[in-house]
């Protein structure tokens, strides 16, 4: 069976479905692997490095799509719904393809895949279940934004970080709030504390706190508790909006004190809670900085416009999108794990083989013969359910 691996076409994006030393494993299993010319380029991985490692190199897109039986992706049409659209025609009955849909946000994207005939897997539906720990696409990149949303703060803040003990006198520390401690929020907590910051952090998981305090930063405690908080799958469950409010009554009272703050709330599919108005805004310092990881849904912050910086208050509030494609390689590098695990978790003696007994099959199916499959999203089409 080939693997195809073609060029990123998403505007922006500069990372890769499959690194060179992704590959030997592929080719183990039985697997050759096609790789469109100049794929890698942007993330640093250049066409003799696939070379080497067994993959060949094809000559233009048209000839991914035509050999391979599986396409691996980073961005699939869901989340490259313009250019991603020119992909369609290439695409055959039952050919296998696996990447980020946003199956739970543009569901009709989803369906206009199905209407090919192709057998789609979306990333952002893995199950968070330890099975399928290595193939969790979502956290992996979830890690490489918090990262860099706390660089980014810290390169926009008009003070640094950490404390220091001059001749000209003591500077003293940035204090930090991260809204969320998931992964994003983990590794925001991690390299701020890196970097010197005194970092408190808020979640309505009661379970976080014991996470947060063993990064070393401090817990902010609300009177107030979520219950159900997350789904069976892992992923964030919306609350209600009278928690919501109350949630934003007590952080109004604390956020003047941070220097930089840091949201990370989201929830598969729906527009971003509101954590932070623009009365709250006013509340910080001037020069403060707030950095919006759920700008892409909306934002946790009512001022945040994606992809774009706005100053309001003497605020400047960042609305970043697709950080991960900022850090190419080694988003790569950790996305091609997952990928290449997942695709290897499905093939069975050199081909594709669907075992729907299988939650991790069957939880990340989104298309197949024709038909859009998966429970939520028929769901959000409107759609009646499939039979089991």
């Amino acid at each position: 069976m080939t693997i195809g691996v073609p060029k990123e076409t998403r505007p922006g994006e500069r990372r890769v479905a499959l690194v060179p030393a992704a590959i030997p494993a592929l080719v183990k299993a039985g697997l050759s692997v096609l790789v469109e010319a100049g794929a890698g380029e942007r993330a640093g991985f250049p066409d003799a490095a696939y070379r080497e490692k067994g993959a060949t190199i094809a000559a233009n897109r048209g000839q991914i799509f035509a050999d391979a039986e599986v396409i691996l992706e980073v961005n699939g049409l869901g989340t490259n719904p313009e250019a991603g659209r020119a992909d369609l025609p290439l695409m055959r009955r039952d050919q296998g393809v696996i990447g980020f849909f946003d199956p739970l946000g543009a569901p009709e994207l989803v369906r206009e895949l199905a209407e090919r005939g192709v057998t789609a897997f979306a990333m952002e539906l893995m199950p968070r279940i330890t099975r399928a720990q290595s193939m969790d696409a979502l956290s992996s990149m979830a890690t490489v934004s918090g990262y860099k949303a706390a660089l980014l703060a810290a390169a926009i803040l008009p003070r640094m970080f950490p404390l220091l003990m001059t001749a000209a006198g003591t500077v003293t520390p940035a204090r930090v709030l991260i809204m969320g401690a998931g992964v994003a929020g983990l590794q925001a907590i991690s390299t701020a504390r890196r970097l010197g910051a005194v970092v408190e952090a808020y979640d309505v998981r009661a379970a976080a706190k014991e996470q947060v305090e063993s990064l070393g930063a401090k817990f902010l405690e609300l009177s107030i508790a979520a219950d159900n908080a997350e789904e069976k799958s892992g992923y964030a469950r919306a609350l209600g909006e009278e928690f919501y409010v109350r949630q934003r009554e007590l952080i109004a009272g604390a956020i003047g004190r941070y220097d930089v703050v840091i949201t990370t709330a989201a929830v598969p599919g729906q527009k971003a809670p509101v954590l932070i108005t623009g009365e709250m805004v006013s509340k910080m310092a001037p020069g403060s900085v707030i950095v919006d990881l759920a700008a892409e849904r909306g934002g946790n912050c009512e001022l945040t416009r994606p992809g774009e910086t706005v100053n309001a208050h003497g605020v400047t509030i960042l609305g970043p999108t697709e950080l991960p494609a900022t850090v190419p390689y080694h988003a790569s590098q950790m996305y091609a794990r997952n990928i290449s695990s997942f695709l290897l978790h499905l093939v069975k003696d050199g081909k594709l083989a669907l075992d729907l007994e299988d939650e991790i099959t069957r939880e990340t199916l989104v298309a197949r013969g024709g038909d859009v499959v998966h429970p939520r999203v028929r769901q959000a089409l409107g759609l009646v359910p499939v039979a089991s």
